[in-house]
C-alpha cells in the first residue's frame, strides 16, 4: 500500500512539475491556433491532461543518491542504511545546516534530511527547487528536573526559569515552548526561558549544580543528562504536549527529508527507491534499539547505551503523503504567526508539499 500511494504522489507531482512546460510549448507552437481553421477540428480530448502513470520505485543503473543530513536524530532514523553499504547511496552527515544548504543550491545533492523551518527557507532561497518528500523527525524536546519535582505538562512550569538548550533565542524551540505555554493558558510573562547557555553540555553541567534547575533539552542529550546525574528525570516531551494541546492538526515537527526538484523529475524511480528505503530502515531503528546504537555509535553521533535509551524518545518517523501536508503545513504556519523570516518570509506554495 505504500509503494502504491508513494508512487502516486510522485506521479502527481512529476504531472504538475510537466504541466507548466508543456502548456507553454503548446503556446509557442500554436499562437496562432485560434486563428487557424483546421485547430478548430482538433478533439477536445487533445486538451486534457494525460492521467498520471504510477512511479515504480527502483534503483537506477548508475544513478547514486547523494543524500546529507545532520549529525542528531534525524541521522540516527537513518543509521542502519547509512551503514548497509548500499552501492546506490552515497551519504554525507554534516554538524550544522549551514553546511548543507548550499549543497542544495548548487545542485551537490539529491535529498537532504534537515530542519522544517529550513526545508521552507530553501524553497523560497531557490525558487521552488526542493519538494518535501517527508517528515522524518517529530519533536525532540524534553522537559528535564529533579526528579521529585512536581512537574508533568507544560503549565507546571508557570512561576519557574527554564534553561532552554537549542539554537538560542528567536529560533523554532523558542516558539515551540511559548506556542505550548499559550495553548495551556500560562502566561508568558510567568516563564522565564533562560538562553544564556545554548549548548547542551552547558546546560547538563548547570542542572549538575543547581538541585532546583529545570531544563528543556533536545534528544539524546537529555537522555545523556538524566544518565550522568541519577537525581534528574525526564519529565514531558513537548512533542506529546504539542499533540495533546493544539487543535490545528500539526505536529511538532523537527526534520524533514527533501528532494531536489531536477533529481525527481529525472530519476523519480531512485527518489521513490530511497522514500521506501528510509522507511523501512526508520521502522527497523525503532524496533531494535539495540542494533541500532552500534550502527550509530559508528557513525560517531552518539555511544550505543545513550542510543539505545534515546531511539524510544526521539520520535523517529517516515510521514507522506496528505498526513504530510496537513502536519507540516500547520506547524510553519505556527512559526509563520511568529516570524515570517523563519519560514522564509512567505508560506510555501502548494507544490512544495509531495502529497
Amino acid at each position: 500500500m505504500r509503494n502504491r500511494i508513494l508512487a502516486a504522489c510522485i506521479a502527481a507531482c512529476l504531472l504538475l512539475l510537466g504541466g507548466c512546460g508543456a502548456n507553454d510549448a503548446a503556446a509557442d507552437a500554436g499562437g496562432a491556433g485560434a486563428s487557424n481553421p483546421s485547430s478548430a477540428s482538433e478533439p477536445e480530448s487533445s486538451a486534457a491532461e494525460p492521467e498520471a502513470s504510477p512511479v515504480e520505485p527502483g534503483y537506477e543503473d548508475g544513478v547514486v543518491t547523494r543524500v546529507v543530513s545532520l549529525s542528531g536524530p534525524t541521522s540516527m532514523g537513518l543509521s542502519l542504511l547509512m551503514s548497509s553499504g548500499n552501492e546506490h547511496y552515497d551519504f554525507q552527515m554534516y554538524t550544522a545546516a549551514t553546511e548543507i544548504v548550499p549543497l542544495l543550491a548548487k545542485g551537490e545533492a539529491d535529498i537532504a534530511l534537515i530542519p522544517a523551518n529550513l526545508a521552507a527557507n530553501v524553497y523560497q532561497q531557490t525558487g521552488g527547487a526542493v519538494r518535501a518528500l517527508n517528515i522524518n523527525t517529530l519533536g525532540v524536546l524534553e522537559a528535564i528536573a529533579p526528579a521529585g519535582a512536581a512537574i508533568e505538562s507544560i503549565a507546571d512550569l508557570e512561576g519557574r526559569t527554564v534553561y532552554l538548550a537549542a539554537t538560542g533565542k528567536g529560533a523554532t524551540p523558542e516558539y515551540a515552548a511559548r506556542t505550548l505555554l499559550e495553548a495551556a493558558g500560562v502566561d508568558g510573562s510567568a516563564v522565564t526561558l533562560d538562553f544564556s547557555n545554548p549548548e547542551p553540555a552547558n546546560v547538563i553541567a548547570l542542572l549538575a549544580a543547581d538541585p532546583d534547575a529545570v531544563a528543556i533539552l533536545p534528544q539524546p542529550f537529555a537522555t545523556v543528562a538524566a544518565q550522568q546525574n541519577e537525581g534528574l528525570a525526564l519529565k514531558f516531551s513537548l512533542s506529546d504536549e504539542w499533540t495533546r494541546l493544539m487543535e490545528d492538526g500539526s505536529r511538532l515537527v523537527t526534520g524533514v527529508t527533501v528532494v531536489r526538484t531536477a533529481f525527481l523529475e529525472e530519476h523519480p524511480a531512485a527518489a521513490a527507491q530511497f522514500a521506501l528505503d528510509q522507511a523501512a530502515c526508520v521502522e527497523q531503528v525503532n524496533a531494535d534499539p539495540s542494533a541500532s546504537g552500534e550502527a550509530i555509535e559508528a557513525l560517531g553521533i552518539v555511544k550505543a547505551a545513550v542510543a539505545e535509551k534515546a531511539i524510544p524518545r526521539c520520535n523517529l518517523v517516515c510521514i507522506d503523503g496528505p498526513e504530510l501536508r496537513e502536519a507540516l503545513e500547520a506547524y510553519l504556519a505556527t512559526l509563520y504567526g511568529f516570524d515570517p523570516a523563519i519560514v522564509g518570509g512567505a508560506m510555501p506554495e502548494d507544490d512544495f508539499y509531495l502529497s
